[in-house]
């Protein structure tokens, strides 16, 4: 049996919605029905300088949009018009390099 603690835990404090912050999916506003992997320009935004896709909190893309640019992502790869993954700086390289000595 667990032992009770003496001290009541203290509530999480809730985030407030600042309506000034508040995030709209740019699809939704341009009215954008599907998100087409031939255009590398919006794709671009979409993904980071690493080739890493951004989340939804990052890209304020809502879930619909979100899915698609993801597949639109993953298709513009695979036609090879967006590379997997960026090389890496010179000087990261090296650092990476000498981690995984064995």
């Amino acid at each position: 049996m667990p032992k009770s603690r003496s001290t009541p835990r203290q509530a999480k404090k809730a985030r407030t919605l600042n309506p000034a912050r508040r995030r709209y999916c740019s699809f939704c506003k341009e009215k954008v029905e599907d998100v087409d992997y031939k255009d590398l320009t919006l794709l671009r935004k979409h993904v980071s300088e690493r080739g890493k896709i951004k989340p939804r909190r990052t890209s304020g893309a809502c879930r619909r949009h979100q899915r698609q640019l993801a597949t639109a992502v993953k298709r513009a790869r695979e036609m090879a018009l967006l590379p997997y993954v960026t090389a890496l700086p010179a000087g990261e390289d090296r650092k990476r390099r000498s981690r995984r000595r064995d």
